[in-house]
């Protein structure tokens, strides 16, 4: 018999709909999954007595036949970066090791109203920083499929917990890659919705954001579950003040699709990706998709990338550093540091490289309905890898992280582009490999359609994909 743990969040919802079983079962579950998985280390917080409560008052409603909402009765968490009320919200930095919350982020109350019960917030590095699922006040997530390997970030410990049934769907945030990293890294599905898309109103400068939050899944139809239950703009967020366009209609074939095929964008890519995400898109192809290999360079915008990331951080965080300090992933410490030396202008200059990107994929977008690439050049990078160091890829350096390792993902966090992640294959090692899809502006619901007629096309093919056994 299949544990309540392991199935979908449609399931889950559709068999608490039909009373087959009850939201307290579904909760209970995922906290014993929580439990019985502890070395993976995913959560800095477990709600568990909140979540049996919210499940008991979602059980009364389920038995008087009220009006259920879509997600009534399942469990998700969300990563220690978001603000839920009356739960500890870190930020996975002793400097708010005990803040709590007053009010829920817009997208957790959304997802709250879609009837999930919160069971904990996940792992983060501190402030989501770095590429290292690592943090001094809760130290190290595991990768749930090889330990000896990133689990990706900074989402990590909610891909780590939807990979192992620690409920079905998660609430994670992308400032570079730190959903679709993670995601890639776990074998699930991250999406990165467009700027204004899902609104976010926690960021202290919405007119430069570049983090958003979004869904992650097993697959993609629980993924589009929950980006429905969250979606919408806001009249307070600059870049949602309309209501969100619906974008094209979702696609019932790939037949015909226009696709930009990006292999390569400046970077060394490992030879195991290379085959793993050419096979999908020749399979896109061998659908009706009409492909296209074209070049662009990501990688170059890693400097202004970094002034963006580490001058925001030092503002953040820069009053607190002296009292905190000695409790603080030297990690941190340096990216503050480093962010004080950036002048205004070269401020300046990264808005300025941020436009022409977003004028360079506009120009792609008008002759392609989405474009593909792997979501990291390799697979999961070893534990130790220094997040500040220099990458080995098919046994060559390879440059620093970001540009040498996900140089695909962080140009869409600065042009507001969707984009998703999804596993397309794995290696040898059985290390999972992951694709990204990258659509027009308010096309999430296009995207999420092709990455699941992708992934139709990928189980059905027998797994002929993939480069070597599971793990």
């Amino acid at each position: 018999m299949t544990d309540l743990a392991d199935l979908s969040a449609r399931e889950l919802a559709a068999r608490i709909r039909r009373k087959e079983i009850s939201p307290v079962d579904a909760v209970r579950a995922a906290l014993a999954r929580i439990e019985a998985r502890r070395d993976l280390n995913a959560f800095i917080t477990v709600v568990a007595d909140q979540a049996l409560d919210a499940a008991r008052h979602a059980e009364q409603q389920v038995m008087a036949g009220a009006a259920l909402p879509p997600l009534h009765g399942v469990p998700y968490s969300v990563k220690d970066l978001t603000l839920t009320a009356g739960v500890r919200t870190t930020m996975g930095s002793a400097i708010y090791e005990q803040f709590v919350p007053k009010e829920d982020a817009l997208p957790v109350a959304r997802a709250k109203a879609a009837g999930t019960i919160l069971i904990g917030k996940t792992t983060t590095p501190e402030f989501g920083h770095k590429q290292g699922a690592d943090a001094p006040i809760f130290g190290r997530t595991l990768n749930p499929i090889d330990p000896r390997f990133m689990c990706g970030a900074s989402s990590s410990g909610a891909a780590v917990a939807v990979a192992t049934g620690m409920g079905p769907v998660a609430l994670g945030t992308d400032g570079g890659g730190s959903i679709r990293i993670p995601a890639s890294c776990c074998g699930i599905v991250g999406l990165k919705p467009t700027l204004g898309g899902v609104a976010n109103l926690q960021p202290p400068d919405l007119f430069a954001a570049n983090s958003y939050v979004g869904p992650m899944a097993r697959d993609v139809a629980d993924t589009a579950l929950l980006y429905e239950a969250i979606r919408g703009g806001d009249s307070r967020d600059p870049y949602g003040q309309a209501a969100t366009p619906p974008g094209r209609a979702v696609p019932l074939t790939l037949s015909g699709l226009r696709v930009a095929w990006l292999p390569r964008c400046g970077n060394r890519l490992d030879p195991e990706v290379e085959a793993a995400t050419t096979a999908a898109v020749r399979l896109m192809e061998r659908e009706g998709a009409i492909v296209e290999t074209i070049e662009l360079d990501f990688v170059s915008l890693e400097q202004h990338f970094l002034v963006v990331l580490e001058s925001v951080l030092a503002a953040r965080i820069g009053e607190q550093l002296e009292r905190f300090e000695a409790r603080l992933d030297p990690s941190l410490v340096g990216t503050e540091r480093r962010g004080r030396k950036h002048s205004a202008i070269a401020l300046h200059e990264a808005g300025f490289a941020r436009t022409r990107c977003f004028g360079q994929l506009q120009g792609v977008f008008e002759r392609f309905d989405v474009l593909v690439s792997p979501t990291v050049s390799a697979p999961p990078l070893p534990v130790e890898q220094d997040p500040n160091g220099i990458v080995t890829i098919a046994g060559e350096p390879a440059g620093t992280i970001r540009g040498a390792w996900y140089p695909y993902t962080y140009p869409m966090n600065l042009t507001g582009h969707p984009a998703l992640s999804m596993p397309c294959g794995k290696s040898r090692l059985g290390l999972p490999i992951g694709l990204q899809l990258a659509g027009r502006w308010h096309d999430d619901r296009f995207l999420l359609g092709v990455a699941a007629l992708l992934e139709a096309g990928l189980q059905s093919s027998g797994g002929r994909h993939r480069l070597g056994p599971a793990p």
